[in-house]
């Protein structure tokens, strides 16, 4: 069972790329998939004892105010607003879901990996708007409509299997055990959403890259630099806690399919390039990562 982890991620990049022009076609189905991965996640820990840590504090610190720092150094020298806008949504964008997956199946602690999914999600409600409020096409969107449209979207993808999980360990705990048994079915599902998302986002690629392939270079470029750049920082960080695959998961893995609707509802549409480049970077590095466990024999948590 091992060994087949090893090539779930090859298999879907591999997939998505062969079939991106029918992946859109079954993007309806992404939030059933996200709920499923969650739900599994969720029941495997008591929600009702999750905390924040102080390696969460130095992560939400470098979320909001280096996102904002690096687009208001890249504005003063000179870069355009696209890519500057693609750098600031691709580091202000919070972890990704799936990093609990993931990162568990390193051997990262899953109490770590959840709660820092939930703040990192909530602070981006608050944060998201402040920043929309001054750069981007809907200045003028009064704050708490965006803080609204971005929290109903938050909430449908992380909310709703968090409540869920909440209340099947107060009031059903049976089904909550019983759905903790298949907590290693997630990578599996996830692994299908991948397909779908990774399909989509060679897709999105290949339909912006046509008429403006200078700028998609660059935030290609840029996403690279990002990703590694994010992912060895976050180690650096997480080891001074003892919990460096949990730091290098967190502050490396973005939800791209919520930066890329951010980017496209409140900034230059052709900015979500970054965070669609990052979406295949960082998987990459995911499935070198997942690799590397098996082959050194270590064990999900």
């Amino acid at each position: 069972m091992q060994n087949l982890r090893t090539y779930v991620l090859p298999i879907a990049i591999l997939m998505g790329c062969l079939f991106h022009n029918y992946c859109g076609q079954l993007a309806f189905l992404t939030p059933y998939f996200i709920y499923i991965i969650l739900l599994l996640a969720f029941c495997a820990v008591d929600v009702r004892r999750l905390r924040p840590k102080k390696l969460d504090l130095w992560l939400i610190l470098y979320q909001v105010f280096v996102s904002g720092a690096l687009y208001l150094i890249l504005r003063w020298c000179g870069v355009n607003e696209i890519i500057s806008q693609g750098i600031l949504v691709g580091v202000l964008c919070p972890v990704a879901a799936s990093s609990v997956v993931i990162a568990c199946m390193l051997g990262a602690n899953r109490s770590t990996m959840t709660a820092y999914c939930i703040i990192s999600n909530l602070v981006t409600v608050v944060a998201a708007p402040i920043y929309f409020s001054f750069i981007g096409q809907n200045q003028d969107m009064p704050f708490f409509e965006s803080v609204w449209i971005i929290f109903q979207h938050v909430f449908s993808a992380v909310g709703l299997p968090f409540v869920t999980a909440l209340l099947l360990q107060h009031f059903w705990p049976k089904a909550n055990t019983f759905l903790t048994r298949f907590k290693s079915w997630s990578f599996y599902v996830w692994g299908v959403l991948f397909t779908i998302t990774f399909g989509q986002t060679v897709h999105f690629i290949i339909l912006h890259g046509r008429a403006n392939l200078t700028s998609v270079i660059v935030l290609t470029v840029a996403a690279l630099v990002g990703a590694i750049l994010q992912f060895g920082l976050g180690r650096i960080i997480g080891r001074h806690y003892g919990e460096k695959i949990a730091g290098q998961q967190l502050m490396g893995q973005k939800n791209s399919s919520l930066g890329i609707w951010m980017s496209n509802l409140y900034l230059e549409p052709l900015a979500a390039v970054y965070l669609a480049s990052y979406s295949v970077i960082q998987n990459i590095i995911n499935s070198l990562e997942i690799w590397w466990a098996g082959k050194h024999g270590v064990k999900e948590t």
